[in-house]
């Protein structure tokens, strides 16, 4: 979360709807840890329903945590959260490559999506607890904080599944969608050794 961004949320004192939507909003249009892991998820969906479903589970599993996390204040290292959440990116990306079938496995992706989608909330709970917000208004805030989340998530699928229903027909497709599950798989392991670097460090 930007400085000004973390200068105002300590600075409030009341409900502020708004200002904790289009946070929320901004976050998630700007996280590209979770904006990787969305990509990895729809990349090889063709029915829109099983885009509907899928982005479904993420957002029953990081609201469950976000607003649990934050009412309880139960958090955990952002490191550590992180790095998992680049773990998630990672797995996207070997599911989409085929990697698990070849090794016999089948999970169920609807609830590998939605335990990924309780540490992506979980990441987000750990943030908003750092910066101590004040407990007068803190429901309402949480709520606009959520919902701004939800809406920037709709902002940036909506493009991307369009532009995928354009191309995926393309011939070059299936080569296209390797590569950029190969390197979902290399932005993954490159977000899990820096976080995991920073929690040594630390």
């Amino acid at each position: 979360m930007a400085r000004s961004d973390r200068a105002f949320v300590q600075t409030v004192s009341g409900p502020a709807f708004f200002p904790f939507f289009y946070l929320g909003a901004k976050h998630m249009v700007t996280g590209y840890d979770h904006i990787l892991f969305l990509l990895g998820v729809i990349l090889l969906l063709r029915a829109f329903r099983d885009v509907v479903l899928y982005v479904s589970m993420f957002t029953i599993g990081h609201s469950t945590t976000l607003l649990l996390g934050v009412l309880t204040g139960i958090g955990a290292n952002a490191h550590i959260v992180d790095a998992i959440i680049g773990l998630s990116v990672v797995y996207k990306g070997v599911d989409n490559l085929g990697g698990f079938a070849r090794l016999g496995l089948h999970p169920d992706q609807r609830l590998v999506i939605l335990v990924f989608g309780l540490f992506h909330g979980l990441g987000l709970a750990t943030k908003l607890i750092d910066l101590a917000m004040p407990a007068n208004g803190l429901l309402t805030n949480l709520v606009a904080f959520n919902l701004g989340v939800e809406t920037g998530q709709i902002l940036v699928l909506l493009p991307l599944v369009a532009l995928l229903g354009l191309v995926r027909s393309a011939a070059s497709f299936t080569s296209a969608a390797r590569l950029t599950s190969a390197l979902l798989v290399a932005c993954g392991l490159i977000i899990m050794f820096q976080q995991t670097s920073e929690y040594i460090a630390s």
